[in-house]
């Protein structure tokens, strides 16, 4: 039953809502697989709106590891009883686009041959969907090693003479530096000039580690003075704190006599970073099967410093070199 009064909807208000909500609108002729568009589909796709295409020609900007998948259930979609959806990635020069396209399958709606159905820009909620399991994954790595480091630091703290109260003391020492540098690999809300001086930021991250041997300043750090911007200084910082963590675990730092040397230079508006450790266990290069933190590094440092990382696995030592433009560092 019409309630009195209530709005009279016309074919142009329903356009207007729908443009808003930034749906295309499509319709595929089943029998010779062409498809319209909106003017909203065809941006979408980035084809000019005179043009006539099939769903093959559509399938060219498909991402390859997504084509077979999404053309193999496009042809499904008749069999298919009641609405359905697919997301799929597509792209558009060097741009990746996420697009979901929604209709009813099982004929449902078809007339004359033509199924009707729309597509949409999901770019960003895909977006945040990796983002987060990108730092649920990096926090649970982040928080095991944490744990490792405290377990390791209570570990050698025990071996160092003196009374139960001097070990805590030192232990307690020890974790309150483990947490300064920890708070580093994290942003600090309306922080704009730079996080820190690049040597600062080293020698905060690596002050955990420097008297965990036989004498102290095992751990040498030199750098030119130069800042660091916030962004740069939280993924340099994670960059440190998962090679330290490693060298905890497996390395230099793994044992009273290792040495750790970390080397700054500036070239060619390039800063490269040299991790060399030396005197820890024999080093054997890892088998092919990456784990996160090694993931993550790639991730950083690649991704977000649009820099390299190479290793040399010498079984003296690990040597990391890390490379990264000097502007990034200032962002």
């Amino acid at each position: 039953m019409n309630q009195p009064n209530a709005p009279v909807w016309h074919e142009k208000h329903l356009r207007l809502g729908i443009r808003a909500a930034g749906v295309a609108l499509w319709s595929w002729n089943v029998e010779t697989d062409r498809l319209t568009m909106d003017a909203i589909g065809y941006a979408l796709w980035n084809l000019p709106e005179d043009a006539g295409v099939t769903f093959e020609d559509l399938s060219m900007h498909i991402h390859p590891a997504d084509r077979d998948r999404v053309r193999a259930a496009f042809n499904a979609t008749r069999g298919i009883v009641g609405p359905y959806e697919i997301d799929f990635r597509i792209l558009i020069e060097d741009e990746v686009r996420w697009i979901s396209a929604r209709g009813r399958g099982d004929d449902e709606g078809i007339v004359g041959n033509v199924m009707y159905g729309v597509f949409l820009d999901v770019t960003g909620r895909k977006q945040a969907e990796e983002a987060h399991e990108l730092l649920a994954g990096e926090m649970s790595h982040r928080v095991k090693n944490l744990i490792a480091i405290a377990g390791a630091l209570t570990s050698m703290s025990s071996r160092a003479p003196g009374t139960k109260e001097e070990m805590a003391s030192e232990l307690t020492s020890r974790l309150t530096a483990l947490g300064r540098a920890h708070d580093l690999v994290r942003p600090v809300p309306g922080q704009t000039e730079n996080a820190a001086l690049l040597a600062d930021l080293l020698s905060i991250l690596l002050a955990p580690y420097d008297d965990l041997g036989a004498f102290s300043g095992r751990v040498r750090v030199t750098a030119p003075r130069m800042g660091v911007g916030e962004g740069a200084a939280t993924d340099l910082a994670l960059v440190l704190h998962e090679l330290a963590t490693n060298s905890l675990k497996y390395g230099a730092l793994s044992c009273g006599s290792g040495l750790l040397d970390v080397a700054c230079t500036v070239a060619d508006d390039e800063l490269v970073m040299v991790w060399t450790e030396r005197g820890g266990p024999a080093v054997t290069p890892p088998n092919d099967a990456l784990g996160f933190g090694s993931r993550l590094l790639d991730r950083i440092v690649t991704r977000k410093l649009r820099g390299s990382i190479d290793y040399q696995w010498n079984p003296e030592g690990l040597i990391a070199t890390v490379r990264v433009q000097v502007a990034k560092l200032l962002s």
